[in-house]
């Protein structure tokens, strides 16, 4: 068994690219992982579909074969052709795919270094997969180990403090191009994590906000949550706002474009829309007055970003390595074997030496010594063979962990500490929910 991470990012495709691969809906996603499964090389598999990457991270028996069966999916998938995506794929295994999967964890390989929204969005995703059978206990003990990793970056350094979403970037990059945002109006398409942080922000600035969103009841239950600031209009409208306004912020989970070139009209005053989807809300075009930026179109704040916390970064990363290490040398403990061994040997141990007590001290004669020890060793051989072909058995599954960690305890195997019992136990959620 092998760890296998193949990732398209922000890093290595623009966003046409990751739009066309995206796998956010449901129901393409479902499909996708039931053809990962069919395949006979792959064991497990979690796919995480961000507007920043789209990950397919899986155990594997042949990571050749894998990963020519993933990109060849994938391709079908999006229509990008094999040898592009070839070319474009990062590609890890094992300590390379432990090692990027905690970096990810950590926001240590995001748009915006430390955006601790990631986080989330990974346990969503095993969530997903976990719950629905397509993962168990290899991919567990990763994403176990991925996010008490996260949490210790972010417990042991500033990375996140603070910390910079492609919703505030887009709202600094906003400020920039106008010089201030006060008495501003600023139309959001979206109601989801990305549409209301993107508010929130442009409010602390000062902009006054009219949410859009197709269900009014709830976007008006929104807008009274956010203060007199903020305003809701119906869906229907959208054509008459785009129109109005200078400024524009979408992030919808809509497949296909909302926002088309047969909608805008001609005005004097520059316009500034801020796409934040991934697949885009807007749809390219060549409109006088009016200036569309996609996420990538952010990478000059996210640069300063980087260049604030590259030593805290440098600290993260440290703390990936070690948790790399210690996954490692955590899953070769866990094998049943040596355990098994070390307990015949302990009783065998034991046995002998209450045999030679015995012979010491004349309850035994001395000549029967090789009759009795034989005797001892089918005893203690009959006695554990129901318990070493349990602990086999249970070992495969997801709870094996917890098992072979209270017998470790119990014969204190390896220095088994009461502590590691609940290695298994891992909280899905956390209060944010989406990469930027």
């Amino acid at each position: 068994m092998q760890y296998l991470v193949i990732s398209f990012s922000h890093k290595n495709s623009d966003v046409t690219v990751r739009e066309k691969l995206a796998l956010s809906e449901p129901e393409i996603r479902e499909k996708t992982y039931k053809k990962l499964m069919e395949h006979r090389a792959i064991n497990e598999v979690i796919i995480l579909s961000t507007c920043n990457r789209v990950e397919v991270i899986a155990s594997v028996k042949d990571p050749y074969k894998a990963t020519e069966y993933i990109l060849s999916l994938l391709s079908s998938n999006s229509g990008i052709s094999l040898e592009e995506l070839e070319g474009r794929a990062d590609i890890y295994e094992d300590n390379g795919a432990i090692h990027h999967i905690f970096s990810v964890a950590s926001a240590l390989d995001s748009l915006v270094i430390g955006e601790t929204q990631i986080s989330g969005q990974l346990k969503d995703a095993y969530k997903e997969s976990f719950e629905k059978g397509y993962c168990s206990q290899k991919l567990s003990r990763v994403m176990h180990y991925a996010f008490k990793c996260a949490a210790a970056v972010r417990n042991s350094t500033d990375i996140s403090k603070n910390p910079v979403s492609v919703a505030s970037a887009a709202v600094a990059k906003a400020k920039s191009i106008l010089g201030s945002l006060g008495g501003y109006t600023a139309l959001i398409l979206g109601t989801g994590e990305m549409g209301l942080l993107a508010a929130k922000h442009l409010i602390s600035n000062g902009c006054n906000i009219i949410l859009i969103g197709r269900d009014l009841k709830k976007t008006k239950e929104i807008v009274k949550e956010l203060g007199s600031q903020a305003q809701a209009e119906p869906f229907s409208n959208i054509k008459d706002l785009l129109n109005r306004y200078r400024l524009l912020f979408t992030a919808t989970g809509a497949p296909h474009p909302i926002i088309t070139p047969d909608m805008i009209e001609p005005r004097e005053f520059e316009r500034h829309w801020f796409d934040m989807a991934v697949p885009r809300d807007i749809e390219e075009c060549s409109c006088k007055n009016v200036n569309i930026y996609s996420v990538d179109d952010l990478q000059d704040i996210v640069n300063q970003n980087l260049a604030l916390r590259e030593e805290q970064a440098s600290i993260a990363y440290k703390i990936v390595g070690r948790f790399t290490m210690e996954f490692f040398k955590w899953l070769q403990s866990l094998s049943v074997d040596p355990i098994i061994k070390e307990i015949r040997n302990r009783a065998r141990e034991a046995s002998l030496k209450e045999l030679k007590k015995a012979i010491k001290k004349g309850y035994l004669p001395a000549e029967y010594e090789e009759e009795v020890t034989k005797i001892l060793h089918n005893a203690f051989n009959t006695f554990l063979h129901r318990p070493t072909v349990n602990l086999k058995k249970v070992a495969e599954e997801p709870s094996g962990d917890t098992i072979v960690e209270s017998i470790k305890y119990f014969f204190d195997i390896n220095g088994g500490k009461e502590t590691s019992l609940n290695r298994y136990k891992c909280e899905y959620h956390m209060d944010v929910r989406s990469e930027a």
